[in-house]
């Protein structure tokens, strides 16, 4: 029988220390100050798409159990941009996190609580006591069976306080826009004009909005109010506003005051080809990424509709395993019915010609997928789910968090994949098959702001990517709030403009609105805006160095090395074993030749590493999963039939040094105690 995660042992919590506090009303915080209630600690950093999805799972338990559980975010950089507190305060606006922070830019509250990768949670008790340690993103249903329990058990002992929680709202942005997150440019006669009705704010959409929208206009996500505004030119004047401004989901009428359809953080957004949109009865898809799906947009009637997507979050769902034994994902179609199909936080969208689809970034799989507006059919068409930086064959390949795609006039797909730091290439052949290829990037934890040869060049994060007139492309490098050049021909890497606060998207800008030479449109998404950006005649050459993502390095010997992975499902669900071991271990490292043996994709979370003598230090990469499912066990001991199912996922970059001395033996939780 399954049992709770919990500890026989009394493992007393460590204080919380750090920076700063957000979302305090500038007060500190302690242990003893959250005596008596149940403490979430969410360890996570804003880049990180799992730590993302966390936040929305934790929402319905913080709103179900207010007078009795505090989250407290424990915010631990990954990129030097995240150490940031401005840039902290903004993500914490940004994503409407109704909790307190902890500001921890030095990872101290990190190693006191052993974290080894984003997200983790640690469940204290009212006592002060750690009693759950969890990895990776899939627990609200486990912390929905443990919470009661803590409360039945501490109300019983009297030491439960029930009362409201220390967060205070801090003051919220106003505008236009609220961190937009993509731009697209409607030319004359494909925007909103013709739309009946009222523009933003209840003026006439008439003469003076069909004026502006003469020279084309500008469809931007707002993805902090849920919605899409649609801008002229200038982008001050609004056109017309699509999306209630409510956070939800629901098709129907989309345009003006009037609307009821709703979003949830839209981001990426593509115009189809006029032939297409006659046929598919809709003019624009956009990402409504935490809506998990995919959603239709006419601009000729304002309706919204829902083209992909069935709203589960596809890591929590269970399915084929990721990999096979040879390290190579599922590719092809993902079934008749669209709205039968689990997204994961799609992030962008390109119409491939070659393809002759959508090509959607699927941030939260770490995955390319395609869409067929005419046909329905959803694809996976590159990544095997496997988080970091490897090229080849696309079913071998391995992206990290793909946010931003461009179409060159090859007909190939750029990526920015913004987890690697890296610019990425779909080279999709006359017969549709496709080769990842990487032109600027190193690894997961490899970043900074260097220009010069691609190989030695180093981006932060990037959000957007588009190519320019001449062929080279275009990088929003987010968190080093710059764009920056990538030239094919000469394989070098340029800056093109610098002083920018988190650009989420670039553009080329043909309209001449600004003059007579082409311009970068730049969503800058910590300013609320879009801006014209002069590609300069001569791009400036910047190094600032190249870095690594700063964690402690756990102390190994060479040699044998056991690896345990812990897992215990919740109480009411079991690991679901009716087609043979639901666990299964990814393991490689970089550089490859630190393991020895022990690598590769097999079923079982206890495996036998061995590492060489000859390597100094690195980085063991572990992807650790679990299958289990719901319900009562049945008399014969078996999962009933329809019972539903959960996939637990988490993968770790564990940075190691060897030495004669260090440790034969690593146990990471995947649901478990330290």
């Amino acid at each position: 029988m399954s049992e709770t995660v919990r500890t026989h042992a009394r493992v007393r919590a460590s204080e919380l220390v750090g920076r700063n506090w957000l979302n305090t009303g500038g007060k500190s915080l302690d242990l003893e100050a959250l005596r008596g209630k149940i403490v979430l600690l969410d360890f996570w950093t804003f880049c990180c798409i799992n730590c993302l999805h966390v936040l929305d799972e934790l929402r319905p338990l913080e709103q179900q159990y207010s007078d009795v559980l505090v989250t407290v975010g424990v915010h631990s950089p990954k990129f030097e941009h995240e150490a940031d507190p401005v840039a902290l305060a903004a993500a914490v606006e940004r994503y409407e996190i109704h909790h307190p922070v902890l500001d921890d830019p030095e990872l101290d509250t990190w190693k006191a609580y052993t974290a080894r990768a984003w997200p983790t949670l640690v469940v204290i008790d009212p006592e002060g006591y750690i009693v759950a340690h969890l990895s990776g993103e899939g627990h609200a249903d486990g912390l929905a069976v443990l919470i009661p329990e803590l409360i039945a058990e501490h109300e019983a002992k009297g030491t439960l306080h029930r009362g409201s929680g220390p967060y205070v709202a801090p003051e919220a942005t106003s505008g236009t826009l609220r961190f937009p997150g993509k731009a697209l440019f409607l030319p004359p006669g494909r925007g909103s004009a013709s739309l009946a009705g009222t523009a933003d704010g209840g003026s006439p959409a008439g003469a003076p909005a069909n004026a502006a929208a003469e020279k084309g206009s500008w469809l931007v996500t707002d993805t902090g109010h849920h919605r899409l505004v649609e801008l002229g030119t200038d982008f001050d004047t609004v056109l017309a506003t699509f999306g209630s401004g409510t956070k939800g989901y629901a098709d129907g009428p989309a345009a003006g005051d009037t609307a009821s359809a709703q979003f949830n953080e839209p981001q990426g957004l593509v115009l189809l080809p006029e032939d297409v949109a006659a046929k598919a009865g809709y003019d624009v898809v956009i990402a409504d990424s935490v809506n998990h799906r995919l959603r239709g947009l006419s601009l000729t009637d304002g309706k919204a509709s829902t083209l992909a997507g069935n709203g589960i979050q596809r890591l929590l769902e269970t399915g084929p395993a990721r990999v096979d034994e040879e390290g190579a994902g599922f590719s092809g179609s993902l079934g008749n019915d669209p709205l039968d199909v689990a997204l994961s936080s799609p992030w962008d969208v390109v119409w491939s010609r070659k393809l002759n689809a959508v090509v959607v970034a699927m941030a939260g799989t770490h995955q390319i997928f395609s869409f067929d507006p005419l046909t329905g059919a959803v694809s996976i068409i590159a990544g095997n789910g496997l988080e970091g930086l490897l090229d080849g064959p696309a079913h071998e390949a391995w992206f990290a968090q793909s946010s931003g795609l461009a179409e060159d006039a090859d007909g190939n797909i750029w990526v920015a994949d913004s987890e690697t730091s890296a610019l990425r290439k779909l080279v999709i052949a006359d017969d549709a098959s496709i080769t990842v290829e990487s032109a600027v990037g190193k690894g997961l934890f490899d970043f900074g702001f260097r220009d010069g040869p691609a190989a030695e060049a180093r981006l932060q994060h990037p959000l957007g990517v588009t190519v320019l007139p001449d062929g080279s492309v275009a990088v929003a490098d987010t968190y080093n709030g710059a764009v920056r050049r990538y030239d094919p021909a000469s394989g070098t890497v340029s800056t093109l403009a610098r002083g920018l606060a988190e650009p989420s998207d670039v553009i080329v800008d043909h309209t001449q609105s600004a003059g007579s030479e082409p311009l970068l449109v730049v969503v800058e998404a910590n300013k609320h805006q879009l801006v014209y950006v002069p590609i300069p005649k001569e791009a400036q050459q910047v190094d600032e160095g190249a870095s690594q993502t700063h964690r402690p390095k756990s102390p190994v010997a060479p040699g044998a090395l056991e690896l345990t992975v812990r897992f215990t499902a919740p109480t009411g669900q079991k690991l679901d074993d009716r087609w043979g071991d639901p666990t299964q271990l990814k393991i490689s490292s970089t550089p490859p030749e630190l393991l020895v043996s022990g690598g590769g994709t097999s079923v079982g979370l206890l495996r036998t590493l061995e590492l060489s003598p000859d390597v100094l230090e690195g980085v063991l990469h572990i992807t650790a999963r679990a299958a289990a499912c719901d319900g009562p066990e049945t008399e014969d001991g078996e999962i009933p039939d329809h019972a539903a199912c959960h996939l637990y996922q988490q993968d770790w970059g564990i940075p190691v040094v060897l030495q004669a001395d260090g440790d034969t033996e690593l146990v990471l939780d995947l649901r478990g105690m330290d």
